[in-house]
């Protein structure tokens, strides 16, 4: 008992020490004379992304104690690398079992399963670093960022290119007028790249032994496996995960989001196909997005591309467009990022601003993505994708999805969470939890 006490008491004198430090720009950890500087992390989906996320960590340090993935494959692919972590296909035994011996988890499931494990992480005092998008609705991603606040935990969503010193620079310019007034924002991605799907196969083959279904589908609806679904293509489907959108948004968004205040649309019509069959998200979509006066910034319009639409190519002044990447409009000229994460930069006309100096930093440094969040967990800065942050991010972005699972125009009241124009819209903002699971 001693040890689960001295390790709680270690989470909130170095969450505290952390939020300070963030606030003051100073990118140091804390001299700490704690034996429990060393990380203890949790995984939760050990596989894909999950295989990353682990990896990383362990090179800041940490120790990797615990592996949960609901498929037995990824499972004993990484008991290969970390051999003296326990094993699990369910994170809320991981939990049961292994709660006093955690500090942090990473979350690296599907998308409709973030929700659920990051808060019952944050519950038990972890500190979390959930893979993008933070949730798979609305609601949930307006939970966490309370449940966050709430816990004082350290959070970091995985959008990378919140990390890079070009991002951070790129909202240093925007944010001191390099660009003057913002008058329009441009953000595409090249996805979907998976396969897009009509609706739900008829055939029901059997489980393979290695996956565990159930624990799969999580908090949503229970269906018969197919390999439509896992291990990658469930992007694809509404019921498991956010499209295009919620692919890529939180990471191509991320840069003109932090630098022009972009939360809380008044407005977002989504323009595509629609949900095939209530089932799948769309091969292609033009997402508008309206945001009202913010913090003295006037209304400006946001529109999102995906499936090989893009934006005027007169915008580019003679550029190439990338795949991936935003641009700023504003009336002294651009500002293009040609980046799925916002990590590179130029303005444009190129000749008007031959001799731009660019502003003095004012945003803190990452010391990098992993080791921004390993750092803040011993006391370090807090990371700048915290869910504060992420969570207003990843709601502003899913409204898109709400707007075509409604297939129309929604009208938003961010303070109440609520669609003004049509009420029965309200149900995509949350779903219901089969038995079993909830936040």
């Amino acid at each position: 008992m001693a040890h689960k006490t001295n390790r709680r008491d270690f989470v909130k004198q170095t969450t505290a020490l952390g939020a300070a430090m963030w606030v003051s720009g100073k990118s140091v950890i804390a001299d700490s004379k704690s034996p429990n500087q060393k990380l203890n992390v949790g995984v939760i989906g050990a596989g894909g992304k999950g295989a990353t996320d682990s990896r990383e960590m362990a090179k800041c340090g940490a120790n990797i104690v615990a592996l949960c993935d609901i498929d037995d494959k990824a499972l004993g692919k990484a008991s290969v690398r970390y051999e003296n972590a326990k094993k699990f296909n369910d994170f809320r035994i991981m939990f049961e079992e292994m709660g006093d011996k955690i500090d942090a988890v990473t979350v690296s499931t599907p998308d409709h399963t973030h929700a659920v494990a990051a808060m019952a992480a944050m519950k038990l005092g972890k500190h979390v670093y959930c893979q993008k998008p933070l949730t798979w609705s609305v609601a949930e991603a307006r939970k966490l960022r309370e449940t966050a606040s709430e816990n004082g935990v350290v959070t970091q969503m995985g959008n990378q290119g919140t990390s890079y010193d070009g991002l951070r620079e790129a909202v240093e310019v925007i944010r001191t007028g390099g660009i003057g007034t913002a008058k329009e924002v441009h953000v595409w991605t090249n996805r979907p790249v998976w396969p897009v799907k009509e609706g739900r196969s008829s055939e029901t083959p059997p489980v393979p032994k290695h996956i565990h279904w159930d624990l799969f589908l999580g908090p949503a609806d229970y269906r018969p496996y197919h390999p439509d679904y896992h291990p990658f293509s469930w992007r694809g489907w509404v019921d498991f995960g956010t499209g295009a959108l919620g692919d890529m948004a939180c990471h191509t968004a991320n840069m003109v989001v932090m630098a022009l205040d972009l939360f809380d649309p008044i407005s977002i019509h989504a323009k595509s196909d629609g949900i095939s069959n209530g089932e799948c998200f769309p091969k292609n979509s033009v997402i508008e997005y309206q945001f009202g006066e913010r913090n003295g910034l006037p209304p400006i319009k946001m529109t999102w591309y995906d499936g090989g639409n893009l934006p005027d190519p007169s915008l580019l002044h003679g550029m190439k467009s990338s795949s991936s990447g935003s641009l700023i409009v504003g009336e002294k000229g651009i500002l293009y990022s040609p980046n799925d994460y916002g990590a590179a930069y130029h303005l444009l006309p190129k000749d008007v601003f031959a001799d731009y100096k660019k502003p003095e930093p004012v945003l803190p440094r990452s010391p990098g993505h992993y080791q921004e969040f390993y750092n803040a967990c011993l006391g370090g800065f807090k990371p700048m994708s915290n869910f504060d942050y992420a969570g207003r991010l990843t709601e502003t972005m899913i409204l898109g999805n709400v707007s075509m699972r409604a297939n129309q125009k929604i009208e938003w009241d961010a303070k109440n969470m609520k669609i003004t124009n049509i009420p029965e819209a309200n149900k995509y903002i949350s779903r219901e939890y089969r038995e079993g699971w909830t936040l």
